[in-house]
């Protein structure tokens, strides 16, 4: 009865843990993995479930018991959630009588392990962590539809059903292409929201709005040539940050996440009907759109924008940027909401937060969430003990649980859970749950008019590699905003045209 934790590669220790978010690393070959699904359904895929005994099974036994003295396996990012979880499945254990054996990678290590053990058939991990982009969308037939269990008066009820979970959490970490399928429960939801010094705008915020002529408060109201004139005043009118604004600009993943923002904040995206793409996805998204004048726009605002951000941005990923902050080195960023935890941790009561500001278009904020998955690899009985861990996890009990975790916890994905009232009084300091100070700022997010989705398709880690490629060469000068765009789309019309088996 007992979670073990596997470190992430080169390291003795468990990393602090963070929120999810994708690591644009592209995984196991699909040429390979996905030839014979893609012609035959998961025929070709989901061979003979012959890699592991069933589940111990008690007809006889209350449901939550029937599968007592199985061991399932749960294989995950390092996310805060699975911290919270893995220091405390206890409960969990003594609720069911079944083990789980938790392994923690970083995420293109887990897409990797993810899929040579559906092209093996093994079925070593029960639950999945379903990364909606290098795992869900790549290899969909390999998870099983969720209502099969739910709809199964053999077992427990999911608590509040389907319809708890926040609809756009649920379309874009669960579904793809069907939007009636479910394979995966939300999990954990990363979002970028506006991160400020609130110690230093309330201090300056009378000096600032006679220099530029607007009331610089974070507001639903701001604009981005606002948060750019903000940044600027910091830069030449005070010593008390080094810089006003910092961004996770490093060719990496964190590039794209942080870019995007700015794409459709002025009216670009990747694909047509991007809010579809990235809602319920698609193997074959079209042609890509970056060349448009929307998407040139927002990248000539996002190249200026980093001229006057802290230099050190163009090495920053998300963990950088959140210590540059956390330091006192800027004044603002655009950053993932479950920050907050440890800006309270480090900068309590100074740390203010909002809604990313507005473009021409709207306002748009990258999210990042996950859900959890059951492997359709693994026999009958097991799949219906991991609908159990999967009930159990992402119930309303546990996340408030997880929120409250002094070991990780993530952001809640049900709408019930917000409705708690310590929850509600947690949304205000003093707060014992410091995620909750970012929850006006997400639930804002949230919306569908404001919520950020990158493209739903298999092929996404290889299109991410070349988004943040391009930017990187444009934010280096090595190319043009417009340059950067086209070289950008015409990488991405390769790699769609070529085909999701490759």
């Amino acid at each position: 009865m007992f979670a073990y934790v596997e470190p992430a590669k080169g390291r003795t220790d468990m990393p602090s843990p963070l929120p999810a978010r994708t690591v644009a690393t592209p995984a196991l070959s699909r040429r390979a993995l996905l030839r014979g699904a893609a012609a035959a359904g998961t025929a070709g895929l989901l061979t003979a479930c012959a890699g592991r005994s069933d589940a111990v099974f008690d007809s006889e036994a209350v449901p939550w018991k029937r599968y007592a003295g199985t061991t399932l396996n749960f294989i995950s990012e390092n996310t805060a959630p699975t911290a919270a979880i893995a220091a405390d499945v206890k409960p969990f254990t003594e609720l069911t009588g079944i083990r789980v054996n938790i392994v923690t990678l970083e995420l293109s290590a887990l897409a990797q392990k993810v899929a040579l053990d559906f092209a093996s058939g093994n079925g070593e991990y029960d639950v999945v962590y379903a990364d909606p982009y290098l795992v869900l969308a790549p290899y969909a037939p390999a998870f099983a539809d969720l209502r099969q269990f739910q709809e199964d008066s053999e077992l427990p009820d999911l608590s509040g059903g389907f319809g708890d979970f926040i609809p756009a959490q649920l379309d874009a970490a669960g579904r793809f292409q069907d939007s009636g399928k479910v394979l995966a429960l939300p999990y954990d939801c990363p979002t970028m929201v506006w991160q400020y010094r609130a110690d230093l705008f309330a201090k300056y915020r009378e000096r600032m709005a006679d220099d530029l002529g607007f009331d610089p408060m974070p507001s639903d109201d701001s604009t981005w040539e606002q948060y750019y004139g903000i940044a600027r005043w910091f830069n030449e009118n005070t010593d008390d940050v080094r810089y006003g604004t910092g961004h996770q600009a490093k060719q990496h993943d964190s590039l794209m996440c942080d870019f995007s923002n700015l794409l459709w904040s002025f009216g670009g995206d990747y694909f047509a009907d991007g809010m579809r793409v990235g809602r319920l996805g698609a193997i074959d998204p079209g042609k890509c759109l970056l060349r448009a004048e929307e998407a040139v726009a927002g990248a000539e605002f996002y190249d200026r924008l980093l001229r006057v951000a802290d230099p050190g941005s163009l090495t920053w990923d998300w963990d950088g940027l959140g210590a540059a902050f956390r330091a006192g080195r800027i004044a603002m960023c655009p950053n993932w909401h479950e920050y907050a935890a440890s800006n309270e941790a480090a900068l309590p009561g100074k740390v203010g937060y909002a809604r990313l500001p507005k473009g021409p278009a709207r306002s748009a904020a990258m999210y990042g969430g996950t859900g959890i998955a059951v492997s359709n690899v693994v026999p009958a009985r097991r799949q219906q003990a991991a609908w159990l861990f999967l009930n159990w996890a992402t119930a309303p009990k546990a996340q408030l649980s997880n929120l409250a975790s002094k070991v990780g916890g993530g952001t809640p994905t049900r709408t019930s859970v917000y409705e708690v009232p310590r929850v509600v009084a947690a949304e205000h300091r003093p707060s014992q749950m410091p995620n909750m100070l970012s929850a006006r700022a997400v639930r804002e997010a949230w919306q569908d008019k404001n919520i950020g989705l990158r493209p739903k398709i298999p092929m996404w880690g290889e299109c991410d590699t070349a988004i943040y490629t391009q930017v990187s060469r444009m934010l280096a000068g090595d190319a043009s905003p417009a340059a950067a765009m086209k070289a950008a789309a015409s990488r991405i019309d390769q790699i769609t045209a070529r085909g999701w088996v490759g």
